[in-house]
Formats: C-alpha cells, sequence, structure tokens
C-alpha cells in the first residue's frame, strides 16, 4: 500500500516537475529580450543625443584642455587661453632645477589658427558621423575612452627660433680669470669654463615635450664645455709688482707710453681667497696700491703744451768758443725726460772731443787760462739752469763758476767739466719734459716744454754778501823788454752771492720763497810782467771783503731768513772750467726781463 503509494507519488512527483522546467525555459529568453530592448532604447538614445548635441560630448579633452559641453569655437577660444600658458623649462647636465624657464605663449609655439584648425577638427571626429555611429561616440565619450585626433603640433618656425634664443641665453662663453686694481685692494674674478648648447638637439626635444601636451615640460639635455683661463696669485703678481709709473713719451719712437700702476700683496693670503670662491666669483685681496696721475689719454691731450720755463743769454768770445755754444746746445736740444727722470749734462753733451766737432776756446786750469777742447760749454749748462729755476724744477746738483760769469745774473750759473762738475736737475712734474734749445743771431735759447696744470711760476732774485778786490802782482820776466810791462792774468772781482726762489700762482700771488743756493766766486788778481829789476818798490795791499760799493738788494718780496748755508765746494784746481771775461761792476744784477739774461759781457 505504501510502496503503491510512494510509487504514484514518485511517479507524480517526476511529472510534476517535467511540467514546471517547460514552462521556466522562456524567462531567459524574455528578460535577454528586455535588457536588448532596453540596450537598443539606451543607445537609440546615445545616438539621438549624439545627433542633437551641438558641443563636445562629455570628458572630452583636446591637447590636455578640457573641452566638455564646449562648442568647436568654444574649445578654440580654452585652447588659445591655456596653451601659451603652459610653463616648460631646460635642464641642463643632469640637474634637477631647471636652467631657464618659459611658456609657449612667450615664443609663439602655438599658432592661433592651429588651435582654431584643431578644435573644429576633434568637433567633426566627434559629429560628422552617422546616426548609429554617433551613438558609438558618444558612448565612449561617457565612459572616457573616446580618444579625440591631436592634431594640434608646435609651429616649427616658432620652435626653431625658440630654440635659437634659448641657446643663446644658455651659451656661456669661457670667462678667463681676470683682476682690476682699485685704490686698496686688487679685485680678482675667478675663471669659470664656458658651454655650449646644441641648437638641432634642443629644438627636437621642445617639439617632443610641447607635443606631448603636459601641463608643464622639463628638457633634459647635456651641454659641450668650454675650458676658461685660470690665472694664480702669484701670476697676477709677477705682472702688477713694480714701480708706478705715469703715462710717459718715448723719444726714440714719439710715441706715449702707457701708465703702470704699482702694487704689492701677501702672495699666499691672496691664493686662499681665491682658492675658496666659486667659478665666476670675484674676490678682494688687500694690497698697497700706487694709482698713476697721469693716464696715456690724459697725456696726449697736454703733452709739451706749455713753457716751463725759458732763458736766452748773449753769446761772445772767440769763433771757437761760439761754435762750442752750438754744438752743445744742439746736443741737448729735444731731449725728453720722463716723471722722476735726471739730466745730465756732461752724459747728455758727451766728452768734448775734436773728433766731435769741439774746438779749443779759453779755459782755466789751476788758476790759469789755457786753450781747452769744449771751452765755453758752460754758457749752455748755466742758461738751462736758469730756465729750469724758471720753471721751478728741483736742482739735483749745480756748482758756480770760479769768477763771476758776465752773461748771467750772478748766482744763476751751472759750471760744467767732462770728469768733474756736472749740472743735473729732476724732472719732478707729473708729465714729460722737452728740451728745446735754439741759436741764432748770437744769442742761445734755452726752453723747457711741459704742462704747467695750476699756472705757477718762479722768479729768482740774488744778493750780494760780499766783494772782495784784486790787487795787482808785479812779477819779473826776462822775456820782456826793459822799460815795458805786459799782462800776464787779468784780475776777477771776488763776490759771495745767495739766490732765491720765489714762486706764484697763476694770479701773480706769492706761494712761498726759499733759499735757493750760495755761489763763491773767487778773487783774482792781476799779474803784470816786467823786465829783470824794474819792480815797483812796494805792493798794492790787499783789501778785505767790504760791503758793495752799490748794495744789491733782492726786489719784493724780501728773501726769508735762513740759517747759514755752506759754500758748494769749488770744483778741484786741476779741473778744467770756462774762462769768462771779467765783467764791468755793475754785472750780474738780477734781471726779470721776460726769459732774457743779457747781463755784461759774453764770455
Amino acid at each position: 500500500m505504501n510502496e503503491v503509494t510512494n510509487g504514484a507519488v514518485a511517479a507524480k512527483g517526476a511529472g510534476g516537475a517535467r511540467l514546471e522546467k517547460k514552462k521556466g525555459s522562456k524567462t531567459p529568453l524574455i528578460v535577454l529580450g528586455v535588457l536588448l530592448a532596453l540596450a537598443l532604447c539606451v543607445y537609440l538614445t546615445l545616438c539621438l543625443l549624439a545627433r542633437r548635441s551641438d558641443a563636445f560630448f562629455p570628458n572630452s579633452t583636446l591637447a590636455g584642455v578640457e573641452v566638455s559641453g564646449m562648442s568647436a569655437a568654444q574649445a578654440a577660444d580654452a585652447l588659445a587661453a591655456q596653451l601659451p600658458a603652459r610653463e616648460y623649462g631646460v635642464c641642463l647636465d643632469g640637474a634637477k632645477e631647471p636652467e631657464v624657464q618659459f611658456t609657449a605663449g612667450e615664443f609663439g609655439l602655438f599658432a592661433p589658427e592651429d588651435m582654431e584648425r584643431a578644435a573644429f577638427a576633434a568637433y567633426n571626429h566627434q559629429h560628422n558621423r552617422s546616426f548609429l555611429a554617433g551613438g558609438v561616440n558618444y558612448l565612449m565619450a561617457l565612459l572616457g575612452r573616446d580618444a579625440l585626433p591631436q592634431a594640434l603640433r608646435p609651429d616649427e618656425g616658432a620652435v626653431a627660433r625658440a630654440a635659437a634664443e634659448l641657446k643663446a641665453e644658455l651659451d656661456r662663453p669661457a670667462q678667463d680669470a681676470s683682476y682690476v686694481l682699485n685704490q686698496n685692494s686688487v679685485e680678482v674674478t675667478t675663471a669659470r669654463d664656458g658651454r655650449s648648447v646644441d641648437a638641432a638637439a634642443l629644438e627636437g626635444m621642445l617639439s617632443v615635450a610641447l607635443g606631448a601636451h603636459t601641463e608643464s615640460a622639463f628638457v633634459g639635455l647635456d651641454t659641450t664645455p668650454i675650458p676658461a683661463k685660470a690665472v694664480t696669485a702669484q701670476d697676477i703678481h709677477d705682472t702688477i709688482y713694480g714701480e708706478m709709473k705715469n703715462a710717459g713719451y718715448d723719444a726714440a719712437t714719439g710715441t706715449i707710453t702707457p701708465e703702470q700702476m704699482g702694487a704689492d700683496f701677501d702672495i699666499p693670503a691672496a691664493q686662499r681667497l681665491m682658492d675658496g670662491a666659486q667659478p665666476g666669483d670675484t674676490v678682494s685681496i688687500p694690497a698697497t696700491i700706487q694709482i698713476p696721475s697721469v693716464t696715456a689719454a690724459e697725456l696726449k691731450e697736454v703733452l709739451f703744451r706749455d713753457v716751463l720755463g725759458e732763458c736766452k743769454t748773449k753769446v761772445g768770445g772767440t769763433a771757437a768758443r761760439k761754435t762750442n755754444v752750438r754744438l752743445a746746445a744742439e746736443k741737448v736740444n729735444g731731449y725728453v725726460m720722463n716723471t722722476g727722470d735726471v739730466f745730465s749734462y756732461n752724459e747728455a753733451v758727451g766728452k768734448r772731443t775734436a773728433e766731435r766737432g769741439f774746438q779749443a776756446a779759453p779755459a782755466y786750469v789751476k788758476g790759469e787760462t789755457v786753450d781747452e777742447i769744449g771751452g765755453g760749454i758752460c754758457q749752455v749748462s748755466s742758461t738751462l739752469y736758469y730756465a729750469c729755476l724758471r720753471g721751478n724744477l728741483e736742482i739735483t746738483e749745480r756748482y758756480a763758476h770760479r769768477y763771476v760769469p758776465s752773461y748771467i745774473d750772478w748766482g744763476m750759473d751751472a759750471t760744467v767739466s767732462w770728469g768733474g762738475p756736472d749740472y743735473k736737475f729732476t724732472n719732478d712734474t707729473l708729465y714729460p719734459i722737452k728740451i728745446q734749445t735754439s741759436y741764432q743771431d748770437g744769442y742761445i735759447t734755452v726752453r723747457l716744454l711741459g704742462t704747467n696744470i695750476d699756472g705757477t711760476y718762479a722768479r729768482m732774485t740774488n744778493e750780494v754778501l760780499s766783494r772782495t778786490d784784486w790787487e795787482t802782482e808785479y812779477r819779473e820776466d826776462a822775456a820782456v823788454a826793459p822799460g815795458t810791462e805786459q799782462v800776464k792774468v787779468t784780475p776777477y772781482t771776488g763776490y759771495q752771492v745767495k739766490s732765491y726762489r720765489h714762486v706764484y700762482d697763476k694770479d701773480g700771488n706769492l706761494i712761498s720763497s726759499a733759499f735757493e743756493a750760495s755761489s763763491n766766486y773767487k778773487v783774482r788778481n792781476k799779474v803784470i810782467l816786467r823786465a829783470p829789476g824794474q819792480l815797483p818798490g812796494a805792493e798794492v795791499p790787499a783789501v778785505a771783503p767790504i760791503t758793495p760799493e752799490v748794495p744789491v738788494t733782492p726786489p719784493e718780496p724780501d728773501p726769508p731768513t735762513v740759517p747759514e748755508t755752506p759754500v758748494v765746494p769749488d770744483p778741484p784746481e786741476e779741473t778744467p772750467v770756462e774762462a769768462p771775461e771779467e765783467p764791468p761792476e755793475t754785472a750780474g744784477q738780477t734781471d726779470e726781463a721776460a726769459g732774457e739774461v743779457i747781463t755784461g759781457d759774453a764770455a
């Protein structure tokens, strides 16, 4: 019973199961159909949205710019607004920080017409499709997978120009080490190597970076180094160390020589400062600097512009003496002295020999008058000395004549002799000096050409301190006929004279008055020869020094009171010196005539 029932039940259950399976087989189809219908509706809706849309689809970007919901014109405006503002940079030799930064707009890397063209091309890509194909584009846009054509490329001409300008900015010439002398230091700029950028490589990398359309991009580029010339502290010291020199004049070439600074500094300390500096940095090295007062440019404007001092004297005596004066004047004519140079008359004129054209003229040896080669050249040295005094120049060496000269003011003469007394003066001005001489119509003229910046000048006065009259000496000489006499030695009156230099400014105001020199002119007795046994019974006694019969007082201003100064030593007795003729008693007083001294007879 139970078995039947169970079988029946089982049979019923099996049959029931078959009925249920048959009824449920249509459900998936229905679901699928519904889904397909929904999908079709959605797609048709997308197609319809795409067809009706007049703007870029959602999630649309062009050249990195969001253009969703924009028209083609609006998208073009967005590109024009954003792309020029994008920043780019160039990193050199592995550096992480850019050497230069710039925007696309600075170089016009994207042309406005290209941006407009790209916007409309992308818009047409989305909209110029069939109804059904438009739905695909819209769907892809919704999913963020619609790749718009990247038709926007940087302007090639603009990229090339940008690369050229960037190269000019990035290139760096080698900076050799250099230095400048200041008042108390040497400013040293250390060496810095240069570099060169490959323009073609830079242009290519810029094109790639710009075409990637990222908001910013950095270009990495290697450079070609350009070595710079370095310098050591020792090198600088070797170059600048030395005596400071003003710009001068080279008489041999007729050109101006450049100025030269003088400097000195601690070499090891300077090198330490330079080693601690970065390439291209400037370090200050303490130094003792002497800066020239006159540069070549300044000297060019004032070279030999002014007459510093001048003197003119009348030349007398024998023809041989006049020849000697002319030759000596020619030897010193054109002689140039730079700042600090010392002029030596003996060196400039040279040894007086017959081979050099000098002739025998009267001179003194041990107080006796003899014919000596070169006699008379002291007139040139004396005329030069007086010109130097009037030029307010430094007198280095000067000796007065043994006896008073007749062609120049007393105390203003300068005797010379080869191997003996010399006349020297120093150019203590800041500018070159040229000696200019002329011999014409029986006169010798000496001018000192130079540069007188402040207009100062000097005048000379003299003072006769004492006078010693000569006496007559008689000597026997068998060669003299009885009842006659012969003058063997002409006489000279002795004088002690002091000279003073007075310096005035350009307006004639006295600046200073100072003692210049002492001149001790010897007395020489007159010697008369008579036949033996005919000497007079008594000699005229020697006259002690007395006050001059006609006192000579220096013109205003009075010379300052100065301590007694030792008289300059006389030349050795054996040294030949010029033999002037005996001047009249009134000779030798100061004559301030403009540049001309004519005092008594020429010697």
